[in-house]
């Protein structure tokens, strides 16, 4: 049979590749996929725990979300990213932050249109753009991953749909300043385009960076769309629940696509994700400072190998971004970390960084002792690999 050659243009995702590689190498430590080492708190559990009783749990809900978890979602975008949801904004909530982006881009584009990303981008969400048979427009961020805005203005034609922005960022861990946003919110409403504003990691921030929501805007209701997850912040990755702020004018199309492809969010997550915020952000705050003092204690032991590798102490989420002198290709370099050193990183090329071999790893899945380990396996293996 054919393949369709949309899909063949597609990268292969690079998590599941780096995953068996680790598999077939136990022992291995992984800072890798993008995790939190923290269980959800009890209260997800709790509110969970006598699911199944009432028979309208079992039948279809609404498409855009459990009426409960939306009024949650509604009271905390007002109290923590100053969003007012009631002005032509509406909530939709997703099967994580992935599939409110999915979900995006098919509401706002046709095949062929543009969609503008920093680089380096996160993957999945160039993959999405490819699948949907629209263009990724790469725009290369400054040497501290911060956004150039005269590239992003350069970059805009007749077939831009949107600029992409990811802040605290995946996967440099850069956080891009309110200014910076705001001028990015500003270029998309002249052009008439859309700011897609990704805030999954918007509680990690460390040192004084600060979380800024562009929807906050008092003229951005037209133009903006905001994505957010409750993987990282509450420890909730396998439970797939995410949520997509956006203005009204897309509901109709929001809503053909969410009852095609998933018709309502899975309910007993909904109530999981309630129990959640119930709780509130204090929980994920909880965990910074020894999250900040693992990031603290990586930066200093990538210091040893400064001559070997450049890393850019960014301030947000939990990665960073080495850039590693060496004229090995970065996957060749992640497999034999991983096959003869037992630590696992991602490969930069994933992330839409070519000039280079570049490794992402991740702080967050480790508690201190396990990470400490695993950045010295890292340190040793590239002393070995890289001289």
């Amino acid at each position: 049979m054919r393949l369709t050659n949309r899909l063949q243009k597609v990268q292969t995702p690079i998590i599941p590749v780096i995953a068996n590689w680790t598999r077939q190498t136990p022992g291995t430590l992984s800072l890798g996929q993008g995790m939190v080492s923290y269980p959800p708190p009890d209260a997800a559990m709790q509110a969970i725990s006598a699911f199944g009783g009432l028979p309208e749990q079992h039948l279809y809900g609404s498409p855009l979300g459990h009426p409960p978890l939306l009024d949650l979602i509604r009271a905390k975008l007002r109290r923590e990213n100053s969003i007012d949801v009631d002005r032509a904004y509406q909530v939709m909530v997703t099967a994580g932050s992935n599939m409110a982006f999915l979900n995006t881009i098919m509401a706002i584009s046709d095949p062929g249109d543009e969609i503008i990303l920093p680089t380096p981008y996160y993957f999945n969400q160039e993959m999405a753009i490819e699948m949907l048979g629209c263009v990724t427009v790469p725009v290369l961020t400054r040497e501290d991953y911060q956004l150039d805005l005269n590239a992003l203005q350069e970059a805009i034609t007749t077939k831009t749909r949107a600029i992409v922005t990811v802040s605290p960022n995946n996967p440099s861990g850069a956080v891009y300043p309110e200014a910076d946003l705001r001028a990015v919110n500003r270029l998309c409403k002249q052009h008439g385009i859309f700011h897609i504003s990704d805030e999954a990691y918007e509680y990690f921030t460390y040192g004084g960076a600060a979380h800024f929501s562009p929807a906050s805007l008092d003229d951005a209701a037209e133009h903006t769309i905001s994505l957010y997850s409750l993987s990282k912040a509450y420890g909730f990755a396998s439970w797939r629940v995410g949520y997509a702020v956006f203005p009204e004018a897309l509901l109709a199309s929001m809503l053909k696509i969410q009852d095609t492809n998933l018709i309502c969010p899975p309910l007993i997550t909904q109530i999981a994700a309630m129990g959640a915020l119930e709780v509130g952000a204090e929980y994920c705050r909880q965990k910074l400072p020894e999250l900040a003092q693992i990031r603290q204690q990586v930066l200093q032991q990538l210091q040893s190998i400064t001559e070997m590798c450049e890393v850019q102490a960014t301030s947000g989420a939990f990665y960073l971004l080495l850039k590693v002198h060496t004229p090995m290709r970065d996957l060749e370099l992640a497999e034999r970390l991983i096959k003869a050193f037992k630590v696992a990183a991602i490969p930069g090329s994933a992330f839409g960084m070519q000039d280079g071999c570049y490794l992402r790893i991740s702080y967050g899945m480790l508690n201190r002792e396990q990470s400490f380990e695993a950045i010295t396996r890292l340190v040793t293996g590239l002393q070995v690999l890289c001289r």
